[in-house]
């Protein structure tokens, strides 16, 4: 089998699998951005989005749509439903299994080492899975070495992908790590679909739903959920704006609270400032009377002066 079994369509389809991961890894990236703002549930609510987006759209929509192309001459291939669907559960819950690992190790180096090799581990296994899920009436057999290589691509991938998740901010950062997680989401689907071999053809028609009746209105609705998801990410604010928000709301929770401290000092303040100024009017007014006592008796000496004044007046 050749390579151009991949290119039924030309390039159509990798290209369009590789449009659609950078889509999902973009969208998860603008998640798991404002998760790093929000607390509690909100967190936990913008990483299960992140974990849609990068495991939804970013792997498991590429990986199928990847598969569109796949067309191997005299080989008729079917779909079984149970399993495909399980390949998309797979590929969310291992990418948030990894985003929320990276959070609790407090996204440091051996948190995203943990969480990357489980995440590329179980994107892996969405891959096989998803290929174990197409029946054919040929055996698929498996080049160990592509196998190998197309996991070790996988981890790698995630463990980057959990690092730009902690460290990239701004547009032009963003733009560039979605580019690189394409790459490397596309890369391994194609690594290790360069190791299939078919053989021992029949002329059987096996079991399940052809490509037209099963991927085609399952990656229609994964892209419309994923086209939601842009719509939200794009009306809601960004970190930048959700730290400013929750620094001025922790501003003014602060304020609220000194101006309620004072309304409560309020009254006892101003009762005390009312005792001092009644206390301080009744020294003043004690004095005054002091004086006004004391000096209504004149001393003997001008008593006597104004006696004698008149005598000494009535002598001449």
């Amino acid at each position: 089998m050749s390579f151009t079994d991949h290119l039924a369509y030309g390039l159509i389809t990798p290209v369009l699998a590789f449009l659609l991961s950078c889509t999902g890894c973009a969208v998860g990236l603008s998640c798991t951005s404002r998760s790093r703002a929000a607390t509690g549930v909100a967190r936990v609510a913008w990483l299960s989005l992140g974990a849609v987006a990068i495991g939804g759209t970013g792997i498991w929509v590429m990986h199928f749509v990847a598969m569109l192309g796949f067309v191997p001459e005299g080989v008729t291939i079917r779909y079984d439903i149970p399993l495909t669907l399980l390949s998309a559960g797979v590929a969310i819950v291992v990418v948030g299994i990894g985003l929320f690992v990276n959070q609790i190790g407090g996204q440091r180096l051996p948190g995203m080492v943990i969480g990357g090799f489980l995440t590329g581990s179980g994107v892996a296994t969405m891959h096989y899975m998803g290929m174990a899920a197409m029946q054919m009436n040929a055996t698929m057999e498996f080049n160990g070495v592509f196998v190998i290589a197309s996991v070790i691509i996988a981890i790698v991938a995630a463990t980057a992908a959990l690092w730009c998740t902690t460290h990239i901010r701004g547009a032009v950062a963003t733009i560039i790590a979605t580019i690189v997680m394409g790459i490397a989401v596309t890369g391994m689907h194609y690594t290790g679909m360069m190791g299939v071999r078919l053989s021992g053809g029949t002329d059987a028609i096996p079991d399940g739903v052809s490509t037209g009746e099963l991927l085609v209105p399952l990656v229609m609705a994964v892209s419309v959920v994923t086209l939601l998801l842009v719509l939200v990410v794009g009306l809601w604010p960004t970190e930048s704006e959700l730290r400013a928000q929750a620094e001025f709301e922790a501003r003014l929770k602060e304020s609220q609270e000194r101006e309620s401290t004072r309304s409560a000092q309020g009254p006892s303040l101003a009762a005390a400032s009312e005792a001092l100024r009644a206390g301080h009017v009744g020294l003043t007014g004690a004095s005054s009377g002091f004086g006004e006592t004391a000096g209504s008796q004149p001393p003997p000496g001008q008593a006597d002066s104004g006696k004698l004044r008149p005598r000494s007046m009535q002598f001449r």
